[in-house]
């Protein structure tokens, strides 16, 4: 493990992980409290057209995914709210549309794009010491927010015509979510990629479920497990010589599939 920590490449991998890990793990379980888990892949393919469009301008990449990634977030709410479509229709267009964009406008330009890889397959051990600053930046951020209206996201999260009789400003609150949840994506994908982040962001929650009766530990519960897979699955990656985000996808899943075992035979035992 000491020997790890000694690679630079490794110290900013693991840095960047430990902050966005529990950033995705909150997130995520609000997200699936709201049964939005379909959102994560539709805004991470769409951000292939701001990929696209950012090699085409001459930008660094993640700011074209980012602006992107926020823009369709926005799109798919205004849709849900007010053309009155369902949810995963939405998603489902925008998450087409998005890659469609993308994989057009890459087709258009010549040579190799190894940041077009990079986005699709995520490669972590690839991250800069700027790139760690603005992932340590943008998740403080999120989570300052998110902890600072925790009430009012959890209500709304629980029963939005709970919230709404209470008061609360329904409407902002929900556009806030799906700005900061987009932004989240974002940052996830450089990391892990298109292919993998929804799992980061759906697994590690989906898995504390199982094992809790509160909201608060359910939090607290995704935040470890999100942490645990992805330093198990980067210090797996390493010794094996395995795709860093595959094996922490892979590690997360490990985790659910123990989990999700232990507590069925638990449940067999007591009756």
């Amino acid at each position: 493990m000491i020997d790890i920590l000694q690679l630079e490449f490794m110290q900013r991998a693991f840095i960047a992980g430990i902050v966005l890990a529990p950033l995705l793990a909150v997130l995520g379980s609000f997200a699936t409290l709201r049964k939005m888990s379909f959102f994560a892949d539709g805004i991470a393919h769409a951000s292939l057209f701001g990929v696209a469009l950012a090699i085409v301008i001459g930008i660094t990449p993640f700011y074209g995914a980012l602006g992107v990634g926020i823009m369709f977030g926005v799109l798919i709410f205004l849709l849900e709210r007010y053309g009155k479509l369902a949810s995963d229709a939405v998603i489902g267009i925008i998450f087409t549309t998005g890659l469609a964009l993308g994989i057009t406008i890459i087709s258009l330009q010549p040579g190799y794009q190894p940041d077009l890889i990079s986005f699709l397959f995520g490669n972590i051990l690839s991250v800069t010491w700027g790139n760690v600053w603005i992932i340590l930046v943008l998740s403080i951020l999120i989570l300052t927010i998110i902890f600072t209206l925790f009430k009012q996201l959890t209500l709304l999260s629980l029963s939005e015509e709970l919230a709404w009789t209470s008061g609360l400003p329904t409407t902002k609150l929900n556009l806030l979510f799906y700005i900061l949840l987009s932004i989240a994506i974002v940052l996830g994908v450089k990391l892990l990629g298109i292919v993998l982040v929804s799992a980061l962001l759906i697994t590690p929650a989906v898995t504390a479920k199982l094992v809790t009766h509160s909201f608060h530990a359910y939090i607290v519960s995704s935040i470890v497990c999100a942490l645990v897979a992805f330093i198990g699955g980067l210090i797996a990656s390493y010794y094996l010589d395995l795709p860093s985000g595959a094996s922490i996808v892979l590690s997360a899943s490990i985790i659910f599939a123990l989990t999700l075992l232990i507590t069925k035979a638990i449940g067999m035992r007591t009756h």
